[in-house]
């Protein structure tokens, strides 16, 4: 059983679709049939928004699936109506990203590139802080770090999630909030590169061009096979989640790709510490 709600809508909203494209039914229909609009039908069906248990029933009666695998779904939509940790901060999280946070805390596995700044999951308070006074301005900002940091138990619980990240070089030398602050921030990033759940890897400068510039990216798999893989990406006002096997395959092997350039997680704590001095 999934424990995050966001997953939880997700596999259900995965779930009706598919039933309701095995029983042949379109949208239209099958919205006439449950007294709802197709739009709303159709914003469930993409995880959009929720479905009350009681609704999911009557789906399930629709679309002829009954007995242990009715009350199996039925049970994770109850567990979808569930508030995340993440729901508390609804006051400075956008809803986008919200959903994003829904999916890390259930991964199993992160993949991501990032090429400005330290990934979140890996920031310290103070450069973190410094990061939206930048990108977002001081409204709100010590509700965004808490966040931020609380993002990050999804490192350190019983069953920790397996984080590769590769860091563009340009991270390392871009100082952000001061000397003290990108001190603190590559003693961090060459601690928690020495967790089992962690691979960190630089990608230098010499390595030239590759399949990733100027795109930053997160791919994220779950432990429970029925909870598909997802690309997430992101600007500054809207996050985009890519739920195609397809798309899903094409930054996975970009990933590895990255990860083949990059220098190797020793020679990357080395470059690490080497840019820690410029910050002495």
């Amino acid at each position: 059983m999934t424990a995050s709600p966001t997953v939880r809508r997700r596999r259900i909203a995965r779930e009706l679709r598919q039933l309701r494209e095995r029983a042949g039914m379109t949208l239209d229909v099958a919205a006439r049939q449950l007294d709802m609009s197709k739009s709303n039908l159709s914003r469930i069906e993409n995880a959009q928004i929720g479905i009350k248990p009681r609704d999911v029933r009557a789906a399930l009666a629709l679309y002829e699936v009954t007995g242990a695998d009715a009350e199996a779904l039925i049970e994770i939509a109850r567990g979808a109506q569930q508030r995340g940790w993440w729901q508390s901060y609804s006051d400075v999280l956008p809803e986008w990203f919200e959903f994003y946070v829904g999916l890390e805390a259930e991964a199993a596995t992160l993949r991501t590139y990032e090429v400005e700044a330290v990934p979140g999951l890996l920031q310290t308070e103070a450069y973190a802080r410094e990061v939206f006074r930048r990108t977002a301005g001081e409204d709100g900002i010590e509700r965004k770090v808490a966040a931020r940091l609380h993002r990050q138990n999804v490192l350190h619980s019983d069953n920790p999630v397996e984080l590769s990240v590769v860091l563009n070089e340009a991270v390392l030398c871009r100082p952000v909030g001061g000397t003290a602050v990108m001190a603190d921030q590559m003693a961090h990033l060459a601690k928690i590169s020495q967790l089992p759940n962690v691979t960190l890897q630089v990608l230098p400068f010499t390595a030239g061009g590759h399949p990733a510039m100027n795109a930053p990216y997160v791919v994220l798999t779950f432990s429970d096979v029925a909870d598909a893989a997802v690309v997430y990406l992101e600007n500054l006002t809207m996050g985009l989640a890519l739920e195609e096997v397809g798309q899903v395959r094409g930054y996975s092997l970009v990933h590895e790709e990255l990860c083949r350039m990059a220098l190797g997680p020793e020679a990357s704590l080395t470059r690490l510490m080497e840019a820690s001095r410029y910050f002495a």
